[in-house]
């Protein structure tokens, strides 16, 4: 239900970018300040997710998706409706609050629930986000074009908001975590809850935040340059054949992104749980690093921008599943959705350094600085998580 949920939140991220171009051509606002809104909505999504997992865990998961439906649905009626920018503002705060109420309460409420499996719990809630998107993104379109893209904010917000709050109320708190068999997890887990204002004196947390960040950022700033590269190389429109499927590259190395970034979250969850957190993220950012470093290297070939894209896209999502569950292993499962809602917003901060990379492409009159900059931000994320991350968590859960 948590991963259904998720998807029905999806299109207010992902599915935006069709509602763009038919707004601009009905109002004539420029692009840039249409964007403004999506701005507003991912800080609103990922800045408030911490107080909405403490009302998660002091009333429980029905409550908080309950009105995170509702919201949801209520920000796409408003964006139906808004024929001024500061009303379509307002609808895409109303959807951030919606939205992030919903993702980290079913995050929250999954390693809650399966404390023996928070890695793939995590994960496949997680990939619920990115797959909602692509079951619905083509319905979308379609409407849109057939009658407009106000009745498509409109009956699809209706609809999304509709599926959250019926299910809501099928929502359960979890019993603690000794009830439900937290001695056969694999990996290394506490024995106290720490409360949202302990876990923030700990320097495990910053470090764990300080990761989060560089990873978030590096992959940003690489995956954010995708369509420059491809024009530089003079790649972007070149046929690519792979097991019989032809698309121009970058069409090719765009649609990868949807289904790898989707499945990478469950994956690299599922083998956190059988080897242990750090040692999955040192493979998975080692792997980012190469593959970054690998792009610029031998991106001008289209088969390999394809392929190393694809690397670079299934070594990055995985941040979803990986830190949420670390972050309920080290500071236990009664304030899991909190403590894990305030480790989120180093998503937030690094959206917040994204715009670095296009200085540094005007200070150095190309992108090669952002590849070396992103390959090496993945690179220190990786040894921080075996040389700092693995010892700090064990003194800590062994004292």
């Amino acid at each position: 239900m948590g991963i259904i949920c998720m998807a029905m939140i999806a299109n207010l991220q992902y599915g935006w970018t069709l509602f763009v171009n038919p707004i601009a051509d009905k109002y004539h606002w420029t692009r840039a300040a249409i964007q403004v809104a999506f701005t507003i909505f991912v800080l609103t999504e990922t800045w408030l997710v911490p107080i909405e997992g403490w009302l998660v865990d002091k009333y429980g998961p029905r409550v908080v998706v309950m009105g995170g439906g509702l919201l949801a649905g209520l920000g796409w009626i408003v964006n139906a409706y808004a024929d001024t920018l500061t009303l379509l503002y307002v609808g895409a705060a109303i959807g951030g609050v919606g939205a992030g109420a919903v993702y980290g309460t079913c995050v929250g409420n999954a390693l809650k629930w399966f404390p023996d499996r928070r890695g793939l719990a995590a994960g496949l809630t997680a990939a619920g986000f990115g797959a909602g998107s692509a079951l619905t993104v083509v319905p979308i379109s379609a409407y849109i074009h057939n009658h407009g893209y106000e009745a498509a904010f409109l009956y699809f917000g209706i609809g999304q908001g509709a599926i959250i709050f019926v299910l809501s109320w099928f929502l359960a708190r979890a019993p603690e975590a000794q009830k439900l068999g937290v001695g056969t997890a694999k990996v290394l887990q506490t024995r106290k809850d720490y409360t949202p204002g302990e876990m923030v004196r700990k320097p495990v947390f910053w470090v764990m935040y300080l990761m989060f960040v560089l990873v978030a950022a590096g992959g940003l700033m690489a995956t954010a340059q995708l369509a420059p590269i491809a024009k530089d190389f003079k790649i972007g429109d070149v046929p690519v054949n792979i097991a019989g499927l032809v698309l121009p590259a970058l069409t090719f190395a765009l649609a990868i992104d949807r289904v790898l970034n989707g499945l990478t979250r469950p994956f690299f969850g599922w083998v956190s749980d059988q080897i242990g957190r750090e040692l999955t993220m040192l493979i998975a950012f080692a792997l980012e690093a190469v593959g970054i470093l690998a792009l610029y290297q031998y991106g001008s070939n289209p088969v390999a921008f394809v392929i190393l894209t694809g690397i670079v896209f299934f070594a990055w999502g995985e941040i979803y599943s990986l830190f949420p569950s670390t972050c309920a292993d080290t500071f236990g499962s009664k304030y899991a959705a909190s403590n894990a809602g305030l480790l989120y917003t180093a998503k937030g901060t690094a959206a917040l350094l994204v715009p670095l990379s296009s200085v540094l492409t005007a200070m150095t009159g190309s992108w090669h600085a952002v590849f070396i900059a992103a390959s090496v931000m993945n690179a220190v994320a990786a040894l921080l998580a075996w040389f700092a991350l693995r010892p700090m968590r064990r003194a800590q859960l062994e004292g």
